[in-house]
């Protein structure tokens, strides 16, 4: 029987286009969501991706293609989505970048590129999504953070940076919603198998000299104690629980998915 309990509302979900995001937009579309869809990628693989999403949960679906670095761009999109659907009810922050690098070493443009991506973007969304929710009295906004809006790593600055921000831009909107209908969350994912993910992996498989399974074992090892991947399904799940009427009062968390990562 196809589920129904988000039947009626919209989910924007930006950097949706593979990886969490697109885990997270499937999982909302199959509660009944309708979907708009935010990332790169080619064109006429995007269309199939979203139109056979679609189908495939009875939902209607759109793309934006804004580049979350642009506040000009963001406001189109969120234009867009109150044009096409009346207005977002979910949000979903997801969008992220990442650069690696000693902080002497690194370069400027990419630090500012990953605080707009990765923080900024997310400001931009919750403050243009914002009044409608507060009419309807309801919504939904959920940040992907990552274990590193909690706790470092050496060489990830900007990153940690950013999603301690958004961790930080989570309680804030909790707050100042809170005796509203609407509610915003942080996930807080481990290592999950994304493309981002899985070049880091490919990266130290050449480096090492070692096989793709080693170098997933190893960088998981080093952080993960489950040492098993968080899989965009299972991120998905939160999201939908997130929307629930059992989520009423969550509110303001940052809830790491992370095999223990954090718990050390």
């Amino acid at each position: 029987m196809k589920s129904t309990m988000l039947s009626g509302k919209t989910a924007l979900v930006t950097g949706s286009t593979s990886g969490i995001g697109l885990g997270i937009a499937r999982a909302l579309a199959e509660q009944g969501a309708n979907i708009v869809f935010n990332g790169f990628g080619d064109a006429q693989q995007i269309e199939k991706l979203y139109t056979d999403i679609g189908q495939e949960f009875g939902v209607q679906t759109a793309y934006h293609n804004a580049d979350m670095s642009k506040p000009d761009q963001i406001a189109a999109m969120m234009t867009f989505a109150a044009d096409k659907f009346g207005g977002v009810d979910i949000l979903v922050n997801n969008a992220g970048i990442q650069y690696v690098a000693n902080i002497e070493d690194f370069p400027v443009e990419k630090w500012d590129a990953i605080i707009a991506i990765n923080l900024s973007s997310a400001f931009h969304t919750t403050r243009l999504a914002l009044p409608a929710m507060k009419q309807k009295n309801w919504g939904r906004i959920i940040n992907l953070a990552s274990a590193h809006g909690l706790v470092a790593s050496a060489q990830k600055s900007a990153y940690v940076a950013a999603k301690h921000g958004l961790v930080g831009l989570t309680k804030s909107t909790a707050l100042e919603t809170a005796q509203t209908g609407i509610t915003c969350n942080a996930i807080c994912p481990g290592w999950v198998l994304t493309p981002l993910v899985q070049k880091q992996v490919d990266d130290r498989a050449a480096r090492e000299g070692i096989s793709n399974e080693q170098a997933k074992k190893e960088l998981l090892l080093e952080k993960q104690p489950s040492g098993e991947f968080v899989t965009p399904e299972e991120l998905g799940a939160l999201a939908v629980f997130f929307c629930s009427p059992a989520a009423n009062q969550v509110r303001g968390v940052a809830w790491n998915m992370d095999g223990g990562w954090v718990a050390q």
